[in-house]
C-alpha cells in the first residue's frame, strides 16, 4: 500500500496511528521502497531538528511535548502533514531500539546524483564501503573537518539507510553525498591533482606535506582499496602503531582511520 501525505493547516491529528501509516514508514527501510518513492527516514530531535533547516519533509510523526517545542514554526505547521504518536505508536514505527520522539519522511537530496569534483577544497571517496554504521559517521567526520562533499563507488553502502542517516547525527544534512564510478572519476582529474590513500607500506602520514585540497580515498572493511582505484592514486600513506616494534591490531576500522587522516590534513592548516 503507498501512503500519499497530505497537507494540514494550523492543526495536528491526535488520533490513533493508523496502521497504513506505519506500514509506510517501515517499508522505507528497504532500499527498493526507497527508491521507489525517492523517500528516507529519519529520527531523533538532533537528526530531524537539523534536516529541517535544509529540507521540508513530507511527514512527521512525533510525540505531543515534540510537536508543542514546534508550534512557533509556523511554516512548518503549515505545510507538513504531523501525525500525533503515542510512545507505543513511536516503539512500533522506529528502527530504532529506543525511540526518541520524532521519525521524519524526508525526499532523497540532489546529492546523491553525479557530481564534478571540486578541485579547489579536500574532499573524500569510498570504496566499496559496505557498513551503514561506518559510512554514517564516515560523513559525521567529513562534517567535523569541513569537508562538503563525499564520492562514493556504486557499490558503497546506501546513504538513506535508517542506520546510516542515525550514524550521522545530522551531518547528513550538510555533506553532500555522490554516488559514480571512481575510476571514471578520477580519470577524469588533472595528472598532477593529489589523490591518497592508506596502504600498509605507505609513507608514514605524519611526515608528508598534506595539502589542503584533494581527495582522498578509503577502502573496504575488509578488502581495502580495489586494485583498479589503487593503481589510479599518486600518493600512499601509511598510519603508523605505536611503537612500531610491538605487535598490534592487524588494521584500524575505516571510519576510525578517516577520522585520523582527515585530522592529519587539517592539523597544519589550523589558524
Amino acid at each position: 500500500m503507498i501512503f500519499s501525505p497530505i497537507l494540514i493547516v494550523n492543526s495536528y491529528l491526535c488520533s490513533m496511528l493508523s496502521k497504513a501509516v506505519i506500514k509506510f514508514v517501515r517499508a522505507l527501510e528497504l532500499k527498493k521502497n526507497r527508491l521507489q518513492q525517492h523517500l528516507f527516514v529519519a529520527e531523533g530531535p538532533k537528526v530531524v531538528g537539523d534536516l529541517l533547516k535544509v529540507a521540508a519533509p513530507k511527514l512527521i510523526i512525533a510525540t505531543e511535548d515534540w510537536i508543542s517545542g514546534q508550534i512557533a514554526n509556523t511554516k512548518l505547521m503549515d505545510e507538513v502533514r504531523i501525525e500525533f504518536a503515542t510512545d507505543d505508536e513511536l516503539r512500533r514505527t522506529s528502527f530504532l531500539q529506543h525511540p526518541q520522539q520524532v521519525i521524519a519522511v524526508f525526499p532523497f537530496f540532489d546529492g546523491d546524483t553525479a557530481a564534478i569534483l571540486p578541485q579547489d577544497q579536500l574532499c573524500i571517496a569510498l570504496d566499496g564501503v559496505q557498513d551503514p554504521g561506518n559510512l554514517g559517521t564516515i560523513i559525521r567526520v567529513a562534517d567535523w573537518f569541513g569537508i562538503e562533499h563525499l564520492f562514493c563507488s556504486e557499490d558503497t553502502a546506501d546513504v538513506y539507510n535508517p542506520k546510516v542517516v542515525q550514524a550521522t547525527m545530522g551531518s547528513i544534512a550538510r555533506v553532500g553525498v555522490h554516488y559514480q564510478n571512481l575510476c571514471h572519476l578520477l580519470d577524469g582529474l588533472p595528472k598532477d591533482f593529489p589523490v591518497y590513500g592508506t596502504f600498509l607500506d605507505g609513507e608514514n602520514i605524519y611526515e608528508q606535506e598534506l595539502l589542503t585540497h584533494g581527495l582522498i580515498i578509503m577502502g573496504n572493511e575488509g578488502n581495502g582499496l580495489s586494485h583498479e582505484v589503487s593503481r589510479r592514486l599518486n600518493h600512499r600513506l601509511y598510519i603508523p602503531n605505536y611503537p612500531a616494534d610491538r605487535v598490534t591490531a592487524e588494521s584500524l576500522n575505516v571510519a576510525i582511520a578517516t577520522a585520523i587522516v582527515c585530522s592529519e590534513f587539517r592539523r597544519p592548516h589550523q589558524p
